[in-house]
């Protein structure tokens, strides 16, 4: 991957400040990630300027970066929404944080991409104080998988002790913290994976562990409460066979037809259906930090790579074969 820097002329004493990035130019395979020199941002009213230290990254990075006509405008520009830094300024107006203060959180979805870079800049309340007991790569590793798995969860579906609640991919990069949110919460937790990964969800705590290759979970699972599908296709229609009636099913990948298809099957079946794109929250934020400060929320860190290895990165995401996650580090 090779650095691009251009000239610029100063016409003062003092040239504009700048940052390293990992950008693109056209849609296509990680060899379209370049890594690049670009003027550093200033905070605007309401947000913060942060350094970079690590970033996690999502399969909807490798979608964005290959697929056209989805919510980002066409190239050039820097993917990545998980970030954990140290605060460099603040706009005006913010009280919550100072300079120095480390911080993660996920920039607004989807617009508000570009954490592979040196800087970034964000809402303020997107973030929240990072756990001094954990460090920056483990907290890049959270805000996007983390806020997906509790809006999903908690806000949608507000599970209670003793619900039981089916987990598809569940040791993927949302489904691992699924399950640990969900054992925090009391629930009886199933989870459907590749064999070999079912000791490392039992570590996790979960409660029942279905190989998705040699048994068909929609024959084995019944009166489930809630249904968290990272799969879309037909997961969501033969999850339903699971659920009890008014059960919950909670489609994070399904959209356009797809979705309306998966609601009108809910309504004929009489089980309700949601479909959840991550929102940038505080709050949440905070309850992600918390959890993770005690101990009972943890990133599996499948790999790192330095932010010069960002195509490397994707591409390690894309064989599907990652537990846990990935992040990018940004010394």
């Amino acid at each position: 991957m090779t650095t691009d820097t251009t000239d610029i002329t100063a016409t003062t004493t003092t040239a504009a400040p700048t940052m390293r990035a990992i950008r693109q130019d056209v849609l296509g395979g990680p060899e379209v990630l370049r890594e690049v020199e670009l003027p550093r941002p200033e905070p605007a009213a309401g947000h913060l300027l942060i350094r970079v230290h690590a970033a996690g990254i999502n399969p909807t990075d490798w979608i964005h970066r290959a697929t056209p006509g989805l919510h980002l405008p066409e190239p050039p520009f820097v993917l990545g929404w998980d970030v954990s830094g140290v605060v460099e300024e603040v706009g005006p107006g913010v009280t919550l944080f100072k300079p120095g203060d480390e911080v993660f959180g996920m920039l607004p979805y989807p617009h508000g991409h570009g954490a592979l870079a040196t800087y970034v800049t964000g809402p303020a309340r997107s973030f929240t104080h990072k756990p001094a007991g954990i460090d920056h790569i483990q907290a890049g590793a959270l805000p996007l998988a983390a806020l997906t798995a509790w809006q999903a969860l908690v806000d949608t579906a507000n599970i209670q002790a003793g619900q039981r609640v089916l987990i598809h991919a569940a040791a993927g990069g949302v489904g691992h913290l699924a399950v640990q949110i969900a054992k925090a919460r009391g629930a009886y937790v199933i989870g459907t994976a590749s064999a070999a990964k079912h000791d490392f969800l039992r570590g996790l705590g979960a409660d029942e562990l279905i190989d998705y290759r040699s048994v068909d979970f929609a024959e084995a699972v019944r009166d489930v409460d809630v249904v968290l599908d990272a799969l879309a296709g037909d997961y969501g229609p033969r999850s339903m066979a699971t659920l009890r009636p008014g059960g919950l099913l909670v489609s994070i990948k399904s959209r356009g037809k797809e979705a309306d298809d998966l609601r009108a099957e809910g309504a004929r079946r009489g089980v309700r259906v949601e479909v959840l794109m991550v929102e940038a929250d505080h709050a949440g934020m905070q309850a992600i930090a918390d959890l993770a400060a005690s101990g009972r929320l943890v990133a599996h860190i499948a790999g790192t790579f330095p932010l010069a290895e960002a195509a490397k990165a994707h591409e390690a995401g894309e064989t599907g074969r990652t537990t846990g996650k990935l992040v990018i580090t940004v010394p």
